[in-house]
């Protein structure tokens, strides 16, 4: 397993919020993710407008997980209509 840091981006509203996050933790435990740390939510400007919005909310996770399963947690995050933006970035140990 190698550490990555996953930032995800999820609409302000709590009630989209909360659906967006949900599904990410499901699709990262039904992988065999391990969270290492999860950061705490952050509200800020976005530099540029996503599906018209102009502020949404950042929460930054440290995960274990092995590289193949990236490609499949990158098809399900993609059918999430509650997480507007997401990265993966390996750390360097």
């Amino acid at each position: 397993m190698r550490l990555y840091e996953l930032t995800t981006v999820y609409p302000l509203e709590e009630d989209q919020y909360q659906a967006g996050r949900d599904q990410v933790l499901a699709d990262l435990a039904a992988q065999g993710v391990e969270i290492v740390k999860t950061g705490d939510p952050i509200d800020r400007d976005l530099a540029y407008e996503v599906q018209k919005r102009r502020r949404a909310r950042y929460v930054l996770y440290n995960l274990n997980i092995e590289p193949e399963k990236i490609t499949l947690l990158d098809r399900s995050f993609k059918l999430n209509a509650n997480l507007l933006k997401y990265l993966f970035v390996r750390v360097e140990q």
